[in-house]
């Protein structure tokens, strides 16, 4: 089937279609990629509470490492889009060769690093007896799938920045039915417990890998991979660096945060711990929406800077956090509701106390998670921009400053016990969603744009 890219759509057509083209299929794919942690739990939870805390201390690990490489995939999106937007192909298929090699290397260095490191890394966490060693075999087993996943991400990335949000889905879509045959072949029938989760999540990765690399290598799709007499080009590293380390460290950062509020949670017992997992992923799948309408803002944005069309990306913007707030709302209002929380927490544990405590979590977290709608759009546009260094400064103090801060209060001050945990978690949110959309109202977006488009460039040189 012929590739089907939105760039016309994107820079001259409708909006509204524009929008749902890019932004339905990330959603999919984003849910096909949450569902490799969900399978991972809903099967952990049936095995034990040890094993699922154990997965939900050492994640947030896994995700700095991958926060940190994602500096890479974004700016790969943002630059490719743009060279797009400003009808560079050359330029657009340099970018990508530039952006897979600097990907796969890190990659390669972060998991030997991380697997050698990581029996100190878990006991650093605070866990201790069983919960020890299963968190040690679960992160020494996942984090060599690094490499494979950032193939898959690169793959995606590409594809993104053309506006073709279908193949990613398609491949992560093959992904998951292989995660979801291997995780009870090889946590049940096999007795692998918390080893076959991590084994799944590896093996399922290998073919889709594969797949994405071969695709990415065809020259007959119009941005691949070519390294015929390729050589690294200063300016575009220095590119790379600039749109990517922003990213780099503000989600690391971000993740970090999470890591510590992992260690804070897990002081009040492995029940909290498994609590605060089960319903931090059932509201990622909330906010799923969300997330593939501000990817395709970051895409709309991309393109449109790239051609110089600063009121169409304006425009694609806004009507894309609308949808995003009022779909947001609606949804939120319903799986706020006690009985609703609480059946859908029941899927992945049959402790009461876990259920209980993840339910009252979630109802809190699906009330306010309108906000994230404001985030994600606007995050889109800072990113699509090439603004990221405002989304690292955002990422970072929504955990740092907003999120402990109010953690400190709720326990130290109004002495809330583990609610403080679920509180600091909407706050924080709440007022960085409110800063960013004061950001856009000064236009910073508009200040100044990545690349230079081939007339500048030219005019530049002369």
């Amino acid at each position: 089937m012929k590739a089907k890219y939105n760039s016309e759509q994107i820079l001259n057509g409708n909006m509204l279609q524009a929008i749902l083209a890019i932004a339905i299929p990330v959603v999919i794919n984003s849910f096909l990629q949450t569902m490799y942690n969900l399978t991972d739990t809903f099967w952990l939870g049936k095995i034990g509470t040890e094993q699922l805390a154990a997965i939900n201390l050492v994640s947030p690990v896994q995700n700095i490492i991958l926060n940190f490489g994602s500096g890479i995939t974004v700016a790969g999106s943002v630059l490719i889009a743009q060279y797009i937007g400003a009808k560079d192909k050359k330029n657009a298929n340099q970018m990508a060769n530039h952006i897979f090699l600097c990907a796969i290397l890190f990659a390669v260095v972060c998991a030997t690093i991380c697997f050698i490191t990581t029996p100190a890394i878990v006991k650093w966490l605070g866990a201790d007896g069983n919960t020890l060693t299963y968190g040690n075999i679960y992160l020494r087993i996942v984090v060599l799938d690094m490499p494979l996943l950032y193939t898959i991400n690169i793959f995606s990335s590409i594809h993104q920045a053309q506006g073709d949000t279908v193949k990613p889905m398609l491949l992560n879509f093959f992904g998951i039915i292989i995660n979801m045959i291997l995780d009870p072949l090889l946590m049940i029938a096999l007795d692998l417990n918390i080893a076959g989760a991590a084994l799944a999540t590896l093996l399922a990765k290998v073919p889709s890998a594969l797949i994405a690399f071969y695709s990415l290598a065809k020259k007959a799709n119009p941005i691949h991979l070519d390294y015929r007499n390729f050589h690294f080009a200063k300016k575009m590293l220095l590119s790379i660096l600039r749109v990517g380390l922003p990213t780099a460290i503000g989600g690391s950062t971000m993740q970090l945060g999470f890591l510590l509020m992992s260690k804070n949670v897990y002081k009040y017992g492995t029940q909290a711990m498994a609590a605060y997992g089960i319903g931090n992923k059932v509201n990622g799948l909330i906010s799923l929406p969300s997330n593939g309408i501000g990817s395709a803002v970051a895409t709309i944005v991309g393109q449109n800077v790239g051609a110089k069309q600063y009121d169409r990306a304006d425009y694609g913007y806004r009507l894309s956090r609308r949808i995003s707030v009022i779909f947001l709302f609606v949804g939120g209002m319903i799986l706020s509701r006690p009985f609703i929380s609480t059946a859908i927490v029941s899927i992945f544990s049959s402790n009461p106390e876990v259920i209980a405590m993840a339910a009252d979590f979630l109802s809190i977290m699906a009330f306010w998670c309108w906000t994230n709608g404001i985030y994600n759009s606007t995050t889109g546009l800072f990113q699509g921009s090439g603004h990221t260094e405002v989304t690292m400064i955002i990422d970072a103090t929504r955990l740092w400053v907003f999120r402990f801060l109010t953690l400190f209060i709720c326990e130290n001050v109004l002495h809330m016990g583990v609610r403080s945990i679920w509180y600091c978690v909407v706050v924080s949110n709440g007022i960085s969603s409110a800063i960013l959309f004061i950001l856009h109202k000064t236009n910073l977006w508009r200040k100044k744009t990545v690349i230079k488009s081939k007339k500048e460039a030219a005019n530049a040189a002369s």
